[in-house]
């Protein structure tokens, strides 16, 4: 616990902002349809977004290409391991950027890791709630718990939980508030002050991440969540929290309960 839309910023500013058209979808999943976000992202044209967009991209990537692969009928036990593969390579290129990331030097305060755990609980609690059919975007695939002999993987569903819960969010929050957010706003975005960011640059942020997801209005609602944790505390360590906490409360209730769809 990664369209449609695409966003141009002119000349760095961030009170110009015009919505594209959309390009021609090439898959049912809203992860498919994010694409278009790391992609345009990249045209920063800034060294210090790479290490911030391309791990991101390289999880979408693989989202589309399980989408593909499905629909060219692949077996059941190939699609389940690409997830450990995805996640593998995504966190070693976290690890290898590592020395990029100066945005996660600065720990939160006491109080404000407190207040990201209430919110990442919060956070999980509407995410199971706000789950109508109008709430989401296509259908969830779900994820492929039993192995050919029909019983339930648990070292590929920890491997699931683990990357869910640690990499994910560490990941997205990169991408999503660290960089794309402060892009929005300001083409050197580093120098961005996560606390000044404006409402547009907010609000395309969130709406962006929010269809990211099937559970679409889950996702906003989410991506407002972390947003506000980010420009409140000024720290990435604290949507970070608040995004692991979530993802790691949605991992041990779909275990729990079996509600592989959610994943």
């Amino acid at each position: 616990m990664p369209r449609q839309s695409c966003f141009g910023i002119s000349n760095g500013k961030a009170d110009i902002v015009t919505l594209q058209q959309p390009p021609k979808r090439i898959s049912q999943q809203p992860q498919a349809r994010a694409a278009a976000a790391p992609v345009l992202a990249l045209r920063a044209n800034h060294s210090a977004a790479l290490p911030r967009v391309l791990p991101f991209a390289t999880f979408i990537v693989f989202i589309i290409f399980a989408d593909v692969l499905e629909r060219f009928g692949a077996h059941a036990n190939t699609m389940r391991w690409l997830y450990p593969a995805k996640i593998a390579l995504v966190l070693a290129m976290l690890l290898a950027w590592r020395k990029h990331y100066r945005e996660l030097r600065t720990l939160p305060a006491r109080r404000d890791a407190l207040l990201a755990v209430g919110v990442g609980a919060g956070v999980f609690a509407l995410w199971l709630a706000l789950d109508a059919s109008w709430m989401q975007i296509g259908t969830p695939r779900g994820f492929d718990a039993a192995g050919s002999d029909g019983r339930i993987d648990w070292p590929l569903v920890a491997v699931r939980a683990f990357g869910a819960a640690l990499v994910v969010p560490l990941m997205e929050e990169l991408f999503w508030r660290s960089f794309l957010l402060r892009w929005l706003e300001r083409r050197d975005f580093l120098s961005q002050r996560p606390a000044r960011v404006g409402l547009r640059a907010a609000a395309i942020s969130v709406l962006l991440f929010g269809i990211e997801h099937n559970l679409w209005l889950a996702g906003i609602v989410a991506g407002i969540a972390y947003t506000l944790l980010y420009m409140r505390s000024e720290t990435l360590w604290t949507p970070i929290l608040g995004h692991a906490v979530t993802n790691g409360l949605l991992a041990a209730w779909i275990m729990v309960t079996g509600s592989w769809t959610y994943w």
